[in-house]
């Protein structure tokens, strides 16, 4: 038994030759991504621990990324991405019979699938977390367009009877029903859409207005145009306030998904590129060879 020192090429992988042998070291791979995987979660629970509240690269950030966060994302995906790329070099099986140029590829690519198949398992572990990336878009146009009535119409448990109270306000004092307040709500909510209060609705809510407060018709009908003029003036401020918070939120999400994608191909970048020198670490290494006696 002896020692002598491996070079690229020295060593025969297979008694057919590395033609008949796998391009692929799945054994390395999903070690490589194993690690990967592992430490991309602990030094994620580690930013959060930092007070790095956005720190996954797999998730939906409704809140756009300070540069902390970014230097933690991008800190993050090279170390995890590194070591799991150099694991896949180091580790895969040794081609002897095999071109430099092509063990340079078959390392580039053993440290791309370690990335790869890290990044799917994390998304994973993390429930869906491609699922919110994709949907966080959609939830922040939709905010715009799920613009409800304004603060009157919160619901028919009578949270806020602001407008039917002022409709229903009686000279004596006294106070209006909830049920009488439900219904009022009801109907100014259903014609705020609309932008127009009916000719139906006006005409019933002024004669419930002129029949609790004794005014005549006219002065009931011009009760309720000034009350939904307020109503919708407060409709169209509420709208302009969530189709604001929509956009902010859009912005914050398209902010944050470039900087994923940016952290996110640094990380397959130095996964292939650490994958070659581990393969070159792997192929010089000193070896010990049986002959036979």
């Amino acid at each position: 038994m002896h020692t002598q020192p491996l070079h690229a090429g020295a060593m025969a992988s297979h008694e057919l030759g590395d033609g008949y042998v796998a391009g692929v070291s799945w054994g390395a791979v999903f070690a490589g991504a194993a690690a990967a995987a592992a430490l991309s979660f602990i030094l994620l629970i580690l930013g959060v621990g930092l007070g790095l509240s956005s720190v996954s690269p797999y998730q939906y950030n409704a809140a756009p990324l300070g540069d902390a966060t970014i230097a933690w994302l991008a800190f993050m995906q090279l170390a995890a991405s590194g070591i799991g790329g150099y694991m896949a070099g180091r580790l895969r099986v040794k081609w002897a019979s095999v071109h430099g140029d092509e063990v340079h590829f078959r390392d580039t690519a053993h440290g791309l699938l370690a990335w790869a198949v890290a990044t799917l398992a994390t998304v994973a572990v993390l429930g869906g977390g491609t699922r919110a990336v994709l949907s966080g878009a959609i939830d922040s146009g939709a905010a715009a367009a799920s613009v409800a009535a304004p603060a009157l119409a919160r619901g028919a448990g009578n949270s806020n009877t602001y407008f039917a109270d002022m409709l229903l306000r009686s000279p004596n004092g006294e106070a209006a029903t909830d049920a009488q307040r439900t219904e009022i709500n009801r109907l100014l909510v259903t014609d705020l859409p609309g932008g127009k209060l009916s000719a139906d609705d006006r005409g019933y809510l002024a004669q419930l207005v002129a029949k609790r407060t004794g005014m005549a018709q006219a002065d009931a009908e011009l009760r309720v145009d000034q009350v939904y003029a307020q109503a919708m003036q407060a409709a169209n401020a509420a709208k302009a306030k969530a189709t604001a918070a929509a956009e902010e939120a859009r912005k914050a999400a398209a902010h944050s998904a470039l900087w994923m994608f940016v952290a996110l191909l640094m990380g397959a970048f130095v996964a292939s590129l650490l994958a070659t020198l581990g393969g070159s670490h792997r192929d010089h290494a000193r070896v010990i060879v049986r002959t036979p006696t």
